[in-house]
């Protein structure tokens, strides 16, 4: 007697397999999106508070992410959010550009 797996149980290992895959994968980049969407969040908050440093600082609000980072308040990379966009200052707050 030989033992082993014939093909139709090979193939129903398959379909299981993909079906999870199928379930799977769109729930992880759900997921990286609203990690990436409150990272923004979190960065705008930090930027907004840096914005109201300036003011203090200096009795103007800045007019450019760039017075932000020259001042020493944010980073370089501050100036990008994690999904990509562009961060600027409009009616003295952050937003995305």
């Amino acid at each position: 007697m030989k033992y082993g797996f014939t093909l139709i149980e090979m193939l129903i290992v398959m379909m299981a397999i993909t079906l999870l895959m199928m379930i799977t994968i769109p729930n992880i980049s759900k997921t990286i999106s609203v990690i990436e969407n409150t990272g923004c969040k979190s960065q705008l908050s930090l930027i907004d508070s840096a914005i109201l440093q300036y003011k203090l600082e200096h009795d103007r609000y800045p007019m450019t992410m760039t017075e932000l980072s020259d001042d020493g308040l944010i980073k370089e990379e501050h100036k990008i959010c994690q999904n990509g966009r562009e961060i600027v200052i409009e009616n003295n707050q952050a937003r995305l550009k």
